[in-house]
This record gives C-alpha cells, structure tokens and sequence, in this order.
C-alpha cells in the first residue's frame, strides 16, 4: 500500500500543476517558459501539463474550494507575488484540501483493493498532514 504523500506526489502535485500551468498560459497569456520558470519546473513539463499529458490522475479541479485555492495561486504567480518557499506552501494548502475533501480516497483504494476507505480518516482530520497518529 502506498502512503497518502506517496499518491498525493504522484497525482494530487501533478494534478495542481496541470491546473496552474494551463490558467498561466491560457487565461493570464504567459510564455510556457516563464510559466515554467515561476513554477520551478521545466518548459517540456508545462507542455505536457497543457497537453493533458500529465497532471489527470485526479480531477481536483471540480471542487469550488479547491479550484478558488488554486486560482488564487494562479494570480499570485501571475502577479509575480509568489515564489519559492511561499509556492509550496500554496501546494501544501491545497494538497491538504484535496485530502480533507476525501478527493484522493479512490486513488488509496486504487494502490491497494483491500483498503477500507470508508473507515479512513487519515486524510480527512487532518493528521496524515500533521505527522501524528
């Protein structure tokens, strides 16, 4: 069974990043290198968000609170407010909506079919996040 960081690494980031990447180029009108360059990730992995390549793991996207999180995001970058230590923090807060809103429990269950979900709270109270148990 993988950890919930280790799913949330592997779909909940890129799924973010798919959503940031996109509203930066296409709403906000930036270059994919710049976009690329405020997100501290290459112009190649921007295409590829862009291209639905990557980042489609998850449809977090669909969640009011978490695309009004992400938006939010969006315009900091775009405004040049945000960067570096202050832009993972961003991710972190959303990454941890996206679990308290139980929107990655299908992919725990997806690692592991044995896995009772419903008896779950790792993720929705918060402590999976916190490191205590």
């Amino acid at each position: 069974m993988l950890m919930p960081c280790e799913i949330a690494v592997k779909s909940v980031i890129p799924a973010i990043r798919a959503y940031v990447a996109t509203e930066l180029t296409q709403k906000h009108k930036m270059k994919q290198t710049d976009a690329a360059n405020r997100l501290g990730i290459t112009q190649t992995a921007i295409s590829k968000y862009i291209a639905h390549v990557r980042g489609q793991e998850i449809r977090i996207s669909q969640n009011q609170e978490i695309r009004n999180m992400m938006n939010q995001i969006v315009l900091k970058i775009a405004d040049g407010e945000i960067a570096g230590p202050q832009l993972i923090l961003g991710f972190c807060e959303v990454c941890r909506a996206v679990r308290q809103n139980g929107l990655m429990c299908q992919l725990c269950k997806r690692s592991d079919p044995t896995f009772d979900i419903r008896s779950c709270n790792a993720c929705k109270n918060g402590q999976a996040c916190k490191g205590t148990f």
